[in-house]
């Protein structure tokens, strides 16, 4: 019995889907996403630096597609990025490179960007990338911190640009 009543659940609460966004808004966010890759990543290529990760792509998803989210503030976006590679820095360098240790690794960054009140979404991803990449503790700062301060400033000066609306909502 419990188990139908479980496997139920997976049907889903059957609520409508969110509506369409308008094509200016779809014009808008593409336009965003391009302009905060295209800086980090020129930027990069300019100062034969690494400043980019895979997950900023899907941050620029959150800053440009729904910038009033609490996951699109400045400090989620920051110190999610900065909370989670390190995170898996430190467990890759206390346990190396298991697949139980990137387990750990994830979880603890899930629970310490909710403990600091600073989740953000993509930065999940920075301890997979960091066990897969392999770096070393410069990592942290190229090309985690200066790549999401990047984005944080291109989406400052883009969102503040285009939207009758603040950004951030809060700092």
């Amino acid at each position: 019995m419990m188990l139908i009543k479980w496997l139920n659940k997976m049907k889903g609460d059957r609520a409508p889907r969110a509506a369409a966004p308008a094509p200016k808004a779809l014009l808008l966010a593409w336009l965003g996403g391009f302009f905060a890759i295209a800086a980090i990543a020129g930027l990069a290529h300019w100062a034969h630096a690494p400043l980019i990760l895979g997950s900023f792509g899907a941050s620029c998803v959150l800053l440009f597609g729904f910038p009033d989210s609490p996951f699109s503030q400045p400090r989620h976006v920051v110190f999610g990025h900065v909370i989670s590679t390190l995170t898996g820095l430190v467990c890759l360098t206390l346990f190396g490179p298991h697949w139980w240790a990137l387990a750990i690794a994830v979880a603890t960054a899930i629970a310490l960007m909710m403990w600091t009140r600073t989740v953000h979404p993509p930065a999940g991803s920075n301890p997979v990338i960091v066990f897969l990449m392999l770096p070393g503790w410069g990592f942290l700062l190229a090309p985690t911190l200066i790549g999401a301060c990047m984005l944080v400033v291109v989406a400052l000066i883009y969102n503040n640009l285009i939207r009758e609306a603040n950004y951030p909502k809060y700092w």
